[in-house]
């Protein structure tokens, strides 16, 4: 009986430890959300979105005319005016997320008419919820190409 009862002691202790580790699958989710809460924010200029996918420390930086440009989140978030629809020719996707501890990084597209983004951010898990805290990012022209009229006889 005592072996029986120090089976089931030690049983409980190691399920009690056990939750107490982060789920990776849950953590999977959380960025999910987090990145689609700032594409979704993106995608309709709606900056309370956008900002709570950010962390307070968050910056973007991106090269441009021979220098690295620093952008703070106070100063980002100026740029949204109003929320509106979305328009059917943006898209955006997570292409990859890799998640280490409470630290993770992930790739987002996103295309508009003009222009492709590639956006890497890194994220950090805080008080068990996932923040965007740096951003990266570089954009495309998108290639056009003219296709051949077809000649009339």
């Amino acid at each position: 009986m005592r072996k029986v009862f120090l089976f089931i002691c030690l049983n409980f202790l190691f399920f009690n430890a056990y939750s107490q580790v982060s789920d990776p699958g849950n953590d999977w989710l959380s960025i999910q959300k987090t990145l689609n809460l700032y594409l979704d924010g993106q995608a309709t200029g709606d900056s309370v979105k956008v900002g709570q996918s950010f962390h307070d420390s968050w910056q973007l930086k991106y090269f441009a005319d021979n220098k690295l440009n620093i952008v703070r989140k106070s100063d980002y978030m100026k740029g949204y005016k109003a929320p509106y629809a979305r328009v059917s020719n943006w898209s955006g996707r997570i292409i990859s997320i890799d998640i280490t501890n409470s630290v993770a990084a992930a790739k987002v597209e996103i295309s508009t008419s003009k222009l492709l983004f590639i956006d890497y951010f890194n994220l950090m898990k805080i008080n068990q919820d996932w923040f965007i805290v740096d951003k990266i990012s570089t954009r495309t022209p998108h290639k056009t190409v003219e296709a051949p009229t077809a000649s009339t006889k």
